[in-house]
């Protein structure tokens, strides 16, 4: 019976008489013997195909089972264990799984409790002894036939212990790094057939797939705990400072949401928030606290017990944590004259947590929390309890400051009434004169006020409050001298705050004339200083005597400050007005002057362009072919000529506003290879390297298609300028930041800048310095006009660059959307 050229077996017939088979009888039992091993090989077939059915109806078993416990792991490990024992045929399973430096056990099968105890009573660590370290050691899977026979094998897994004789192991890897151990045990000496092995690894396969999706189910779900807990606390932060911000002055509703949060968020019972005075401290907000212990605590002023949380605070300083008030020594120790932890007593407190306020270093309060039943709190609690107490400094200092403001603003509210009016008239500077002349007079009690100002040299009275007209037309009339006859003059003479408490008692003073005709006594002139230069004074009379107060002096300083600000301020207005006319119509000149000499030279320099690219190209015809080598400098240096025209050109329309820019849909992998393309003549002039790392399927960006060659041609022959013999990148990619952007770089392993350097890099008509003008060339125009390009088109570009290392040149332009 031959398969092939195989014996597999043999087919006899016998005669009890000597009488020879025939011919065709030979021919039928041959038939016979074909027929036989075409059934021997038809059930070996079947026997093979029902063994494969069945691995995979129970493989498909185990990966139903790993689908509908996904994150399940101890479910998933103890299927692939059963599953693995029964169709490779063994007895036992066991899968380890890696915790650092050990294997402890994960899930068994057909083990034994006692087998099981005496597994799990130890982590092992890899040894050649054992089946399951060979397999870790050898990082492969390790199949002995018989333990008995094997001459490595040892303790802790002798057959006595655990029944093994024909073990198979292997490892589960992920990405080569091993995750864990299957071990598929027989208690008799049977090897595993190939299969079976083949199907122990599959199984394996499966194992590290189910503990991968476990470990990263694990951390996404450990990283949306600690995202929800910061939003958490990132809201209650939020919610205390709208609180501060809604709340100015008032300390009660700020308190109230801290303790609130604070209590929420940190699973707490309740909460208290005391403020300190000396060695004692109030209770000025609780939360959750019952109202019959609120209303016996809150307001009061107690002396906190020594061995309390707040005692213990109050003379530390820092935050105090106790797991349990109720094993804490001398927590409940009460001296004479300090009040004991009433929560703990009254309410039941058991872990609580005290952190300071503190200004500085001086301890203006304390946040407690509480919970009822011993838990520690988190760091991240202590964190924001921490953070809430530092707002409550913020709020209690901002309250003070605040209070200290509404005094100060009661006391200048009339001063803001004539700046609101100084305001609405900054240009207009005989109203605010005159405004501020009457309030200086009303406000500080004077029956009298006069303006004395400066204009182009000369000194004149120029508004006056109280006078009658005829001391006005006199005083008008009365050129104003620098001397010490007058108040006026006195001021302007030494820059200084003159007060004349009686002119008529005043040696100095010589103006009687207009003293008999304004019937003043007393005179205050303060000067109006500019740089430290009188530009006028400020003068208030009485016409009794009695002297300004020092706060009235001090109104008068400040009124008579705003009257030089708004004198100031015309004057530099007048001037700005004045300068910018003229810059507009230098402006206006300019850019004519740049578009018609742009013109007058582009038309010749095309025709040159033109005219040597023909004698060039038909130097036979035009018989130059000895000159082609000036030929094409002349060329050369006629198109490098038009190209910085052109730059200028659009400069000035970029300064001058009529730059339009034409956007459309445009495919950005063809515009990248179409500015490659040109771009290669540039870098091979310096033998550079040009390579193109572009993103795929870019897609359309909506964008001025010559502008942004223009961009990257600008950027790529700058690199290829500054940089010989090395290599020239583009880059393209989609850049998601809550908005889309499409993002260019053009890197270069060039000469590098500075930080100096890359400080004035945009500048018009500005290089890198001196000598990189005079060794490349340039006129510094083109990254101004890329940047303002890039601009236009709702982008921007930037540098980074170190010397000798190169420079990258990155421009983002928003939109982009895929095809």
């Amino acid at each position: 019976m031959l398969k092939e050229s195989e014996l597999i077996g043999y087919l006899s017939i016998y005669r009890q008489e000597v009488r020879p088979f025939t011919d065709k009888q030979i021919e039928l039992l041959t038939n016979f013997a074909s027929q036989a091993v075409i059934a021997i090989e038809n059930t070996r077939l079947l026997n093979e195909l029902r063994e494969s059915l069945q691995q995979q109806t129970a493989t498909a078993d185990v990966l139903k089972v790993i689908s509908r416990s996904t994150f399940d792991l101890q479910t998933v490990l103890d299927t692939l264990a059963e599953s693995a024992v029964r169709l490779c045929e063994a007895d036992q399973a066991v899968i380890r799984r890696r915790v650092g430096d050990i294997y402890p056990v994960a899930a068994t099968y057909g083990f034994s409790q006692q087998q099981r105890d005496h597994l799990e009573r130890y982590s092992l660590k890899p040894d050649r002894g054992t089946l399951f370290g060979r397999t870790i050691i050898d990082r492969r899977t390790v199949h002995i036939p018989d333990v008995l026979a094997d001459p490595e094998f040892s303790d802790p897994e002798k057959p006595n212990l655990i029944g093994v004789r024909t073990g198979l192991g292997v490892p589960l890897l992920r990405e080569g790094i091993i995750v864990g151990f299957l071990g598929v045990i027989r208690t008799e000496s049977r090897p595993f057939s190939q299969k079976q092995i083949e199907l122990a690894e599959t199984f394996a396969d499966q194992a590290v797939i189910a503990i991968e999706n476990v470990r990263l189910f694990d951390e996404v779900q450990t990283r949306t705990r600690e995202v929800s807990e910061s939003l958490e606390q990132q809201t209650a932060s939020s919610e205390v400072l709208q609180v501060i911000s809604s709340s100015p002055g008032e300390l009660k509703p700020v308190f109230d949401a801290m303790l609130r949060n604070a209590v929420g968020i940190c699973r707490a019972k309740y909460g208290m928030l005391s403020l300190c005075e000396g060695e004692e401290a109030r209770s000025v907000a609780m939360y959750g606290v019952e109202p019959a212990l609120v209303e016996k605590l809150q307001g009061k002023l107690r002396r906190p017990g020594p061995n309390t949380a707040a005692g213990r605070l109050m003379r530390t300083k820092t935050a105090v944590h106790i797991a349990d008030v109720r094993t804490e020594p001398g927590f409940f120790d009460t001296p004479p004259g300090f009040a004991g932890p009433q929560l703990a007593i009254h309410a039941g407190a058991r872990t609580l947590l005290a952190v300071p306020m503190l200004k500085e270093s001086d301890l203006v309060g304390y946040i407690v929390i509480y919970r009822q039943e011993p838990e520690p709190f988190t760091e991240k609690h202590i964190e924001l309890v921490t953070n809430f107490a530092a707002q409550a400094v913020i709020a209690i200092e901002n309250t003070r400051l605040l209070n200290e403001l509404r005094e100060s603003l009661q006391q200048q509210t009339a001063t803001s009434d004539v700046l609101k009016v100084i305001s609405r008239s900054t240009f207009d500077l005989k109203s605010v004169l005159q405004t501020l002349v009457e309030s200086a007079g009303r406000l500080c009690g004077a029956d009298y006020a006069t303006i004395t100002r400066q204009k182009d040299g000369v000194l004149f009275f120029a508004e006056a409050y109280g006078y009658s007209s005829e001391f006005i037309e006199y005083v008008k009339a009365t050129p104003v001298e620098r001397a010490r006859g007058t108040a006026t003059g006195r001021a302007l003479l030494e820059g200084r705050v003159i007060h004349i408490a009686d002119v008529l008692a005043d040696p100095d003073y010589t103006w009687a004339e207009a003293q008999r005709l304004g019937g003043y006594r007393t005179v205050l002139g303060v000067p109006m200083l500019r740089e430290g230069i009188p530009i006028g004074v400020l003068t208030l009379t009485r016409s009794e005597v009695r002297p300004f107060t020092e706060k009235q002096i001090e109104l008068v300083s400040t009124f008579a400050d705003q009257a030089a600000i708004a004198i100031e301020n015309v004057r530099l207005f007048d001037e700005i007005q004045d300068k910018s006319r003229q810059l507009q119509l230098a402006s206006e000149h300019k850019s004519q002057f740049v578009a018609s000499m742009s013109h007058e030279l582009r038309t010749p320099l095309n025709a040159i362009i033109g005219l040597t690219e023909m004698m060039v190209t038909n130097a036979t015809r035009f018989g130059t072919e000895k000159a082609q080598e000036p030929l094409q400098r002349v060329n050369r240096a006629g198109t490098h000529l038009l190209g910085l025209i052109n730059q200028v050109l659009d400069l000035s329309k970029i300064e001058a506003g009529k730059l339009e820019l034409n956007p459309q849909s445009v495919q950005l992998a063809p515009l990248i290879n179409e500015v490659i393309g040109t771009a290669g003549q540039l870098a091979e002039q310096n033998k550079n390297r040009l390579v193109v790392d572009a993103q795929e399927n870019l897609g359309v960006l909506t964008v001025d298609p010559m502008r942004l060659r223009q961009i990257l041609l600008n950027l790529l022959s700058n690199a290829c300028k500054f940089t010989k013999g090395g290599e020239i990148k583009l880059a393209a990619r989609k850049v998601s930041n809550g908005k889309s952007f499409v993002e260019f770089a053009v890197s270069d392993t060039g000469i590098g800048m500075t930080a100096e350097q890359q400080a004035k890099l945009f500048e018009e008509f500005t290089q890198a310095d001196a000598s990189t003008a005079q060794n490349f060339g340039g006129t510094g125009l083109g990254l101004a006009i890329t940047r303002k390009l890039a601009r236009m088109m709702g982008g921007d570009v930037a540098v980074a660059s170190e010397p000798g290392k190169g420079s990258v040149f990155t421009v983002r332009l928003p939109g982009g959307e895929r095809t």
